[in-house]
């Protein structure tokens, strides 16, 4: 356990301004030391003379929120080569024990010290720059989604003829030809005012397409220098294995391909009742990743010659088509862990 590997765990809470820190004693369970810093580059080195002060010999930084309020003193104390453990969501205590930043701190020291194999940090580096990619194209997406509904929604109550003029074009031509128009001439109060929203919508969505697919080719780029052998793979396009190289992050940071399984909502758990024997999959994990993996079936089961035969065999062993895609989800998970594993480790 960790426990036997350390004499201090530093417990960090960290907030967007401040960062608490508790300095715990591993066998005896004493806090011996508590302090708030800033969340600053000055604070983060005065986190590691308290650390350097309080706690010598061996001990690891137990750090609540790795990839978001805590990335900066994460990023700082794994380059000066302290030890930092990631911890995951605490589990309040009864209402009686108290909530302050400093009672969390030490529950992040202590939550990590019963674990025999605790998670470490995602990876920075390249990764990063792909996470920040893939976050603002999917912003850009989702913002595109928005206008495209709002276009619709106001081409209802477009004044005719020009309702009917616009409602046979494509998306394509619909959007060049609103881009293009120019109301200001209108005499129509209410025409002139629906061609100017319309026309701001057309261009903010052309705009939005112009960034999404900007970005798409860097994730791509970056992807295909990251995990090559991912892009590959039948069905595993540059946004699904984006994704799996965020989820995954590094070498050795998933201890197996069954803890990547269940990272993946892709591990069976027993379901059965009585006579009837069955297995569900797990619902839990990374949303984004199992999402990535049923894409990437979606496309196998329409193109993928292996694939489909596994699916007929399947169904005349008496399996249903959902235990079907139950198997085939946790087969794609082994096989990509192993690829992601035995590939040339990402640089940070």
């Amino acid at each position: 356990m960790l426990a036997d590997q350390l004499d201090y765990v530093v417990g960090v809470d960290p907030h967007r301004d401040s960062h608490a820190l508790a300095v715990v004693h591993v066998q005896s369970g004493v806090v011996v030391f508590q302090a708030t810093v800033i969340a600053d580059s000055d604070g983060y080195a005065h986190v590691l003379r308290l650390v350097e002060l309080h706690a010598p010999g061996r001990r690891a930084v137990a750090v609540e929120g790795t990839g978001s309020f805590g990335a900066g003193l994460t990023r700082f104390l794994t380059a000066r080569g302290e030890r930092v453990l990631e911890v995951s969501r605490l589990r309040r205590e009864r209402r009686s024990g108290g909530k302050t930043d400093a009672l969390d701190a030490v529950r992040a020291a202590r939550s990590v010290l019963t674990e025999q194999r605790p998670s470490t940090p995602r990876a920075g580096g390249e990764r990063q720059a792909l996470q920040a990619l893939v976050a603002a194209r999917e912003g850009a997406v989702n913002a595109k989604r928005a206008g495209l509904c709002q276009l619709r929604d106001l081409l209802i109550t477009t004044p005719e003829p020009l309702r009917s003029q616009l409602r046979p074009l494509t998306r394509t031509r619909l959007l060049q030809r609103l881009a293009a128009t120019r109301p200001h001439g209108r005499g129509d109060a209410e025409l002139r005012g629906s061609l100017l929203a319309l026309r701001s919508i057309a261009r903010r969505v052309l705009q939005l397409t112009a960034e999404e697919r900007e970005l798409a080719r860097d994730i791509e780029t970056l992807t295909r220098k990251l995990a090559p052998q991912l892009l590959e793979q039948p069905g595993v396009g540059p946004h699904a294995a984006a994704q799996l190289v965020l989820s995954w992050s590094h070498q050795g940071r998933i201890s197996s391909e069954a803890a990547f399984a269940r990272l993946a909502g892709a591990a069976p758990i027993p379901a059965s009742s009585g006579q009837t024997i069955r297995y569900r999959l797990d619902r839990s994990g990374d949303r984004k990743l199992n999402r990535a993996l049923h894409m990437i079936l979606v496309t196998r089961k329409r193109s993928h010659p292996a694939t489909i035969a596994y699916i007929q065999r399947r169904l005349q062993e008496g399996k249903t088509r959902r235990e079907a895609n139950r198997c085939l989800k946790r087969y794609l998970a082994r096989s990509l862990y192993r690829l992601l594993e035995h590939g040339a480790p990402l640089a940070t």
